[in-house]
């Protein structure tokens, strides 16, 4: 798991456009590679006691739920167990604002899904995550 602030990538480049370009490429190229890791398809927000507020279609999909199967479930319900200590990565999250890393869900079928996550703190104190499958079945 991997932790670093959201506006990281945007603060180096502001300070490459301030020094007139100088490392505008490396800025760009980090922007992309996190683009690159997650698609927009499987969306969710939570709300801070980690209960879903909102889920896309895709997400649903994923899953085997319906969104309102999913919508005030918490995300450790569909957390694999034994594989994250949730509390602690929470706790953590609560610090950091943002993540991204990888997360081990367990479908309606009882399937394993691990997906690569991205999810940030937003200014309504709701947390928004958007990830991309690795695997499926697992």
């Amino acid at each position: 798991m991997s932790a670093m602030k959201r506006g990281d990538t945007q603060l180096e480049f502001s300070k490459s456009q301030k020094n007139g370009g100088n490392g505008l490429k490396e800025a760009g190229a980090k922007e992309s590679a996190l683009e690159a890791i997650i698609a927009d398809d499987y969306r969710t927000v939570i709300d801070m006691d980690r209960r879903y507020v909102y889920v896309s279609d895709a997400f649903c999909e994923l899953l085997g739920y319906t969104r309102e199967e999913l919508i005030g479930m918490r995300y450790d319900d569909v957390s694999a167990p034994g594989t994250n200590d949730l509390r602690t990565i929470f706790n953590l999250f609560c610090q950091l604002e943002y993540m991204h890393g990888l997360w081990m869900l367990v479908a309606r079928s009882g399937a394993r899904v691990l997906v690569r996550y991205e999810s940030w703190l937003r200014d309504d104190l709701l947390i928004e995550g958007r990830m991309q499958l690795v695997a499926n079945g697992c």
